[in-house]
């Protein structure tokens, strides 16, 4: 039997009750479509991590239901992939099923608002919009992952919360039922919802929109932020966005004279550039740990426990993950 990393076997299909399961899922979606021992670094930003002991690409909500459905009722553990943007997937891998939502339905509800699958990408849903005249997402431009990963970490970008143009969030739940959740009762805040520690999954959201636009001047809304974000992120290496939280006024004190900034901290530490094998503080923004060639997560993870030592040494911040770890570390 081969063994990864860290020496832990994958799953023993031989086990009574991985054969049920396996035998369920291939039934049920497709003998072709379940794979085994997946590589996941291709799927992330970071181009980083082992394999899933068992994928699958569910191309539509219902797809997503059955497998998830299926993987419960055989105590197989599930995980969600979206872009892969703001994850690091551990060099072991990932135990169970982990499944890839690539549902991208989307469409007007009424006038104001439009319903978009969790497996859109927000550059996707940004560009529907505009070539529609629908404002009010235009400066999203160029963030990276689905609606479904920036619903569950709350996104933001340019002081902005993705939280704050949603109308409703339709959630599969543990016992299999779906509900449509209000923003005020998904506990919201800087980059945390309740889907942090529940098992509930996102299939789909709808978004507040502004009709009536001029796409010319969305448009150019939309190039003027994905300019900015070039002009101040590694977009040209391999990341997965931002390390860490910046510092929260309602709970951490920050040093008079110090930016309330993960990246300016670091930076004021002296950590940019600071490199573990493969993985490096970018010099661009030092809250962005980059893949120079080679880095696995066990380079990324001592890289991060560096910054977050330095700066708590140095000016008494603790800093707090933003990146979601995968996996087994």
């Amino acid at each position: 039997m081969s063994t990864r990393g860290g020496g832990r076997a994958p799953f023993d299909e031989t086990i009574p009750t991985v054969v049920a399961f396996i035998e369920e899922l291939r039934a049920a979606l497709g003998a072709d479509r379940v794979g085994t021992e997946v590589p996941l670094a291709p799927l992330t930003s970071f181009g980083i991590g082992g394999p899933a002991d068992y994928f699958f690409d569910a191309k539509t909500t219902e797809e997503l239901v059955g497998a998830v459905t299926i993987a419960r009722a055989n105590r197989v553990p599930v995980t969600l992939l979206g872009g892969g943007s703001n994850v690091l997937v551990a060099d072991r891998g990932i135990r169970g099923l982990v499944v890839r939502l690539r549902a991208t339905g989307i469409g007007m509800v009424g006038e104001r608002e439009v319903r978009a699958d969790a497996g859109m990408t927000l550059n996707g849903l940004v560009r529907w919009t505009i070539a529609r005249g629908l404002g009010g997402l235009e400066t999203w431009a160029g963030t990276p992952g689905t609606l479904g990963g920036a619903i569950y970490g709350n996104a933001h970008f340019g002081g902005r919360l993705i939280s704050e143009r949603l109308v409703t969030v339709s959630l599969l739940e543990v016992d299999g039922s779906v509900t449509d959740v209000p923003p005020g009762d998904m506990a919201f805040g800087y980059d945390a919802s309740r889907l942090q520690t529940t098992r509930e999954i996102v299939l789909r959201a709808i978004v507040r929109v502004t009709p009536g636009c001029d796409p010319v001047v969305l448009r150019a809304a939309a190039r003027e932020a994905l300019a900015r974000r070039k002009a101040t992120q590694p977009l040209h290496l391999r990341s997965a966005g931002c390390a860490f939280q910046n510092p929260d006024p309602g709970r951490d004190s920050v040093p008079d004279g110090l930016p309330w900034s993960a990246g300016a901290l670091i930076d004021r530490a002296g950590l940019k550039d600071a490199t573990v094998g493969g993985a490096c503080v970018s010099s661009v923004h030092a809250n962005f740990i980059v893949n120079k060639g080679g880095a696995t997560a066990a380079d990324v993870r001592q890289l991060i426990e560096l910054c977050r030592t330095e700066v708590l040494v140095r000016f008494g911040v603790l800093l707090r993950d933003e990146i979601v770890y995968l996996g087994e570390f």
